[in-house]
């Protein structure tokens, strides 16, 4: 089969990975010149299946009733005259109650699960080298009340096969001692050994160069114009080569967008109504002073919800969710004070151990945005669509990097006419019609 993937992310690369291995024939399409350009560029670096809350909860409308005049709350919801925005809203509403918090989270474990053992399966295949570090990842609390509820969230997780413990301050500092300095606020945290970190940006790109050299066309540089759409079927897909000015038509036997936030508004062209609404997130990544220091444990802090992952020689602190449309604006009042609370907060935590100065007081900080392809659930669309030949995957929110690997996989094995084996509802999937996979080496195809 001929399969062309839209969008060379962590998602779409892994799901050309994963159709190669099934015997496919695979084309990419992706309008930067390079895979992980936009969202998986520089997030927060976790393999963080432990931590894989929802952002729809029962506290979440109080919270976010209160954050919404903070330009550096943890989850901005910025009001915008756009009908999907505000439809969006009214889903994640309807799933702030424990019942859905609950089944969410079985979804997002289920997945993350299976990802991860696909993700070991890719590194052990190809050797990539992304600065990976399997210390675990920790979360500590600085609020007596959330810390107690940290144990109602670790026993959640364990009824789904995770091992998050619940660790006093001192355990927590026998695990990364670099928090000590931070002692004075931290009152106890959780902690997984199983989850990791690493750089989402370079595994993608070199996993793309493998996929590369096993036959896979990559058009970088090409804007998809539209989905070609005869009957109850995809035909082709337009596309526009920037360079060159000239438009191609691309014709397959499978379309799978993976486009994040921009796999919405495609969709509807064609008649999908997906409710996946863009999450800006931001990120700082600093250069280490004092790497002797500096945690080698990926670590989330509660209190402003962010998570730190080293990376090398660097730092990298991200965090902070803004409801409020596709603009990708840093310099903005509210892109400045979020990234500057990032900066803050990490001298707060870590005191002179990263170079947090910024720019106007002679620092070089990089700071990143990038837009979370968010469903109210924030469980992703992975599976076929109604309109013939044409198939999802998207809607990952900041769990992107956490899912890509298994999600390219299923996505594979869904076209392939296989059954992923795990326990997630798949997008449009009749487990009637689908085949247990049998050996790797003669794949089913549909």
């Amino acid at each position: 089969m001929k399969t062309l993937v839209l969008g060379a992310g962590i998602i779409g690369v892994s799901t050309a990975w994963h159709l190669l291995e099934l015997g496919h024939e695979v084309i990419v399409v992706d309008r930067q010149q390079a895979a992980a350009q936009e969202t998986s560029f520089a997030n927060a670096a976790q393999i963080s299946v432990s931590y894989c809350e929802p952002w729809a909860n029962r506290h979440a409308p109080a919270k976010l009733l209160k954050w919404m005049f903070r330009n550096d709350a943890p989850l901005l919801f910025r009001p915008q005259l756009d009908w999907q925005q505000w439809r969006w809203g009214l889903h994640f509403l309807a799933q702030c109650n424990d019942a859905a918090f609950e089944r969410n989270v079985r979804q997002l474990v289920a997945l993350g699960s299976y990802s991860h053992a696909a993700l070991k399966d890719v590194v052990r295949a190809t050797g990539i080298d992304y600065k990976r570090l399997e210390r675990g990842i920790a979360h500590y609390y600085t609020s007596d009340a959330a810390f107690a509820d940290a144990a109602e969230a670790a026993e959640l997780m364990q009824k789904y096969g995770v091992a998050r413990t619940v660790v006093s301050k001192d355990e927590l500092f026998a695990i990364e001692p670099a928090f000590k300095s931070f002692s004075h606020r931290i009152v106890g945290g959780t902690y997984t050994p199983s989850d990791e970190s690493g750089d989402a940006r370079l595994f993608t790109e070199q996993l793309a160069a493998r996929c590369a050299a096993r036959g896979a066309q990559f058009l970088y540089g090409h804007d998809v114009l539209r989905l070609e759409k005869t009957g109850e079927a995809i035909d082709a897909v337009q596309v526009r080569d920037r360079t060159a000015g000239e438009n191609r038509r691309l014709a397959g036997d499978a379309v799978v967008v993976a486009c994040g936030s921009y796999t919405a508004p495609l969709l509807r062209t064609v008649g999908v109504d997906l409710p996946i609404y863009p999450g800006k997130g931001y990120s700082a990544t600093f250069k280490l002073k004092k790497p002797e220091l500096a945690p080698f444990v990926s670590t989330i802090d509660d209190e402003v919800k962010c998570a730190m992952s080293r990376l090398g020689d660097e730092l990298r602190v991200a965090g902070t969710i803004e409801v409020g449309g596709y603009g990708l604006d840093l310099d903005g009042k509210v892109a400045r004070a979020r990234c500057r609370m990032l900066a803050e907060r990490i001298e707060q935590v870590l005191p002179g151990v990263c170079d947090t100065r910024l720019e106007e007081d002679g620092g070089n900080p990089r700071f990143w945005t990038g837009l979370r392809p968010a469903t109210p659930t924030n469980i992703p669309y992975i599976g076929r669509t109604r309109v013939g030949k044409l198939w999802v995957n998207a809607g990952h929110g900041t769990l992107g990097w956490t899912h890509g690997a298994g999600s390219g996989k299923a996505m594979a094995e869904l076209i392939s006419g296989l059954r992923p084996h795990t326990d997630f509802g798949f997008y449009g999937f009749d487990a009637g019609k689908a085949r247990q996979r049998r050996s790797a080496g003669s794949p089913s195809m549909a």
